[in-house]
């Protein structure tokens, strides 16, 4: 099998813009003060509180759950004293539920957080409930929790695991420098998952922008047989799951289907890291790898920052801004969210944080549509998003909704490689939400 310059048919070539970190190694980021931990940092049911004002807690100790099947728990990444619960923006811009944490600056682990025993003793049944409990959902933005992933693909008996370190948004490099300096956790958490799939072999999906990361892991993979490095041709959206899927295996996933649909299982490198930590260390998902950088901020770098921390304490770690900035995004520019506070704090979705000058964010001027067709050669999914945006426009969702609305996968290309810069993406966004509701009120 092939297992280099491997692709999909559509897509854009963008700039990478990811000089800014590229070259810079992982910093631990300083410790804050305060951290506000949203009670709902995933898909799915939001936990409930099982702390209040006044109680003392430590790091990984679990402070938030739920009783829902689609959910997962959340931990203190902080010692010291719940000063309150308030609600604050997301980083998606929603208001979530906040337990605030006032930090001690002891950095004492909570009893629970120890060795879960050795990855060959452990049952699925053990390995499906430390994940679980470790509160892990995809880190790559997409924030599905990964027991229910494991478990769903294990009904499915899937038989293709990818590990996606494709990271194919421009400006960011936490998974790329993740893969080149802890390989071996990546490594292991694959492992993990694929004694649980009871899969043989597996593959690291890396695109051939990230040289020194495809090395790395080869290095790492010298002696191992089972899991394999496949190199992707550089094309944004490499790292869409359906697109990744048909790039590595040529599997088509159909329209409305999961890549389980298709015998594969993929997940995101530094998700699969953190499946490692919850079992050799026993540590929850607290903290991550986040790319802060762009030309608005005056020092860029990858730091490990605790979740619950917010913008503002980041930005500042990173010497403040760069003049005034015209936007701030949390995510790529392509799929991520613009902020409107930097009391948002980092969840385990956030990937990065990118502050653009106000001359990049400045609004460009839209014209009519030219018909060119450059959106529709450019869909990975075969959509036609000139006529669902004016369809959109026109408030005609039914219609919309016939031109396949619904299977977009809001990856910003078609407006990215629009000439007349119209919100393609945005329109077509629009049109599922009313899809959607008009769906549930029927």
């Amino acid at each position: 099998m092939r297992l280099d310059n491997l692709t999909f048919k559509g897509g854009v070539l963008v700039k990478d813009r990811k000089d800014f970190t590229r070259d810079k190694a992982i910093e631990k980021a300083a410790e804050p003060s305060i951290v506000r931990i949203p009670l709902q940092q995933h898909v799915g049911a939001p936990c409930k509180a099982l702390v209040k004002k006044g109680d003392k807690v430590k790091v990984g100790q679990k402070i938030g759950d739920s009783e829902a099947t689609l959910s997962v728990p959340v931990h203190s990444s902080v010692s010291g004293e719940v000063i309150g619960i308030e609600k604050l923006y997301n980083p998606e811009g929603l208001r979530v539920d906040c337990i605030v944490i006032e930090s001690d600056g002891l950095n004492e682990m909570h009893e629970s957080v120890e060795p879960k025993g050795n990855l060959e003793d452990l049952t699925g049944e053990e390995i499906l409930a430390i994940v679980r409990e470790a509160g892990i959902a995809g880190m790559g933005g997409a924030g599905f929790p990964l027991h229910i992933k494991l478990s769903t693909s294990l009904e499915a008996e899937v038989d293709t695991i990818i590990i996606n370190g494709s990271e194919c948004e421009p400006y960011l490099n936490s998974d790329d420098r993740y893969m080149q300096e802890c390989p071996e956790k990546v490594i292991y958490g694959t492992q993990v998952i694929m004694k649980y799939l009871g899969v043989d072999e597996s593959y690291i999906a890396v695109e051939d922008n990230k040289p020194n990361a495809i090395s790395s892991l080869k290095e790492a993979l010298k002696d191992n047989d089972k899991i394999k490095v496949a190199s992707l041709k550089t094309k944004f959206p490499q790292g869409e799951s359906y697109r990744l899927v048909d790039a590595v295996t040529g599997r088509k996933v159909p329209q409305g289907g999961r890549t389980k649909d298709v015998k594969t299982f993929v997940t995101n490198v530094l998700t699969a890291a953190a499946v490692r930590d919850a079992i050799v260390e026993g540590k929850p998902l607290y903290e991550r790898v986040v790319t802060v950088t762009g030309n608005g901020v005056k020092e860029p770098k990858n730091l490990l920052i605790k979740v619950g921390t917010s913008v503002a304490d980041i930005i500042e770690q990173c010497g403040g801004f760069n003049g005034t900035p015209g936007k701030i995004i949390a995510g790529g520019p392509m799929t991520g969210n613009t902020l409107f506070t930097l009391d948002t704090p980092v969840t385990k979705e956030v990937t990065g944080i990118i502050v653009l000058t106000e001359e990049e964010a400045a609004p460009v001027k839209t014209t009519p549509c030219i018909k060119c067709g450059k959106c529709v050669e450019a869909c990975p999914v075969y959509l036609m998003p000139n006529v669902i945006q004016a369809l959109s426009l026109k408030d005609r969702y039914d219609d919309a909704e016939e031109y396949n609305a619904l299977s977009c996968v809001k990856c910003g290309t078609c407006s990215y490689i629009c000439p007349a810069k119209r919100p393609l993406t945005e329109a077509i966004a629009h049109a599922k939400r009313e899809i959607r509701a008009k769906r549930k009120n029927s």
